[in-house]
């Protein structure tokens, strides 16, 4: 019985999604459609709505809304300019000044608006001009955009991490945004590290030396913006509010910042701003809601259980699993976008690291890790897509110079996965996690 249902949920699911049908509603109907083989259509359907709805019926899902506005203030409201002023301070001195630059102004710019989209248009959207002025390969430096510009989801705060939290059972958001800080920056020092020995083989300049008055200037002008980061997790940790009421701090801060203090948005703009953030929200809650009853389903039909059967049946030695595990989320995360692959898999994938002795914060920062890297690949990567369109360049140009990063990627990606206290460091000095 449990591999036929795995076959009806799996198969309708990727027949739907080959056939063109929106992800949110493959899940719905491949999930209906197996919870069928149990029970007749009427109940089936009263079940997958009160699922939906229960699974939406959460005070920590008010984070998700709140922190998409945020990050719609901000994408407006000059910060991505002001925050790349700021990275010239900090990595201007190295070969490949301005390659380092964007990988800094994504690292700070995606932590703070929460989108590897946004900064990859916004921080690659300023900075290729620069770079092709400069003398550098737009192909370099769309690969350097690409895959710097996810740095920011492992970077709190992240919705991934409080999409993760729900769907793992209540894991702390706070723990998750601490452990994410370290695999983060490791993973923008990785692409650094490769910027700078391919800068230095194919001689690109180094910017030249601020003078103070210039790092004084820009380094207060980006104060305010990074002030936000401070607040929200200073706030987090320090029990003053919760992550959900962090984001409404959130969204009162980026609106004090751009319209009265940057003035780059005004009152007349604000509604567009805010239906653009419903929109974007009711798309994720949809998806949110559609993997609860998946999630139900699959329960229901103890398919996590026969995957893991299966999946320690191959080995019982934990670095076997982990490196099967890594690597099915690598290949889940060049076709998948990241919010539904998190959705699907963790239900899957964490009762077996679980039983392995993981800890459920070090394996969220697993997957949010692999499926951020595959958001920079082909055929589906999203970062990808933005990234060359923002550079002028073409895909099949692109894809050489990304290898490197590639690789760098992964390799950091095992480190991670093998040294827990990366992720778990933080979260127990700071929280006692």
């Amino acid at each position: 019985m449990e591999w036929t249902t795995i076959i009806t949920l799996a198969g309708s699911f990727f027949l739907l999604l080959a056939i063109g049908v929106p992800i949110s509603f493959a899940i719905g109907v491949s999930s209906l459609l197996t919870i069928m083989l149990a029970i007749p259509f009427d109940a089936a359907i009263a079940v997958i709505s009160q699922k939906m709805a229960s699974g939406l019926d959460s005070f920590s899902l008010l984070a998700i809304p709140f922190f998409i506005l945020a990050g719609n203030i901000m994408n407006r409201g000059g910060i991505a300019l002001r925050l790349i002023e700021f990275a010239k301070v900090l990595g201007g001195r190295l070969p490949g000044s301005l390659a380092h630059v964007n990988v800094l102004a994504n690292m700070m710019f995606g932590s703070i608006s929460g989108s590897a989209v946004a900064a990859a248009a916004a921080v690659g959207g300023t900075m290729a001009p620069l770079q092709k002025k400069e003398g550098y390969d737009p192909a370099f430096s769309a690969a350097v955009n690409i895959t710097s510009s996810p740095t920011g989801l492992l970077i709190p705060p992240s919705n991934t991490f409080i999409v993760y939290s729900l769907i793992s059972g209540g894991t702390s958001i706070g723990a998750l945004f601490l452990a994410g800080y370290i695999p983060g920056i490791l993973m923008g020092l990785g692409i650094m590290l490769i910027a700078y020995f391919i800068a230095k083989k194919n001689k690109y300049p180094v910017s030249p030396k601020p003078t103070l008055k210039e790092v004084t200037t820009k380094t207060l002008d980006a104060l305010p913006s990074l002030g936000l980061v401070v607040v929200i997790i200073g706030g987090i940790i320090g029990g003053i509010f919760t992550a959900t009421e962090a984001s409404a701090i959130a969204v009162v801060y980026t609106l004090i910042l751009s319209v009265c203090i940057y003035r780059e948005i005004s009152l007349k703009e604000l509604p567009s701003v805010i239906l653009d953030a419903m929109i974007t929200t009711s798309i994720v809650l949809l998806l949110i809601g559609a993997s609860m009853g998946m999630s139900w389903a699959m329960a229901n039909a103890d398919i996590p259980y026969t995957i893991s059967d299966a999946l320690l049946g191959v080995s019982d030695n934990p670095i076997v699993i982990l490196l099967i595990i890594n690597v099915i989320l690598l290949i889940v995360g060049t076709f998948m976008d990241m919010t539904p692959a998190l959705l699907i898999f963790t239900p899957i994938l964490l009762p077996i690291v679980t039983e392995l002795g993981m800890d459920p914060v070090h394996f969220g920062i697993l997957m949010a890790f692999n499926l951020s890297i595959g958001i920079c690949t082909p055929p589906v990567g999203s970062t990808l897509f933005v990234g060359c369109s923002v550079a002028g360049v073409k895909i099949d140009k692109v894809i050489k110079p990304l290898l490197p990063f590639y690789a760098v990627l992964i390799v950091t990606l095992f480190i991670v996965t093998f040294v827990p206290e990366l992720s778990l460091w933080l979260p127990k000095t700071l929280l006692g996690y």
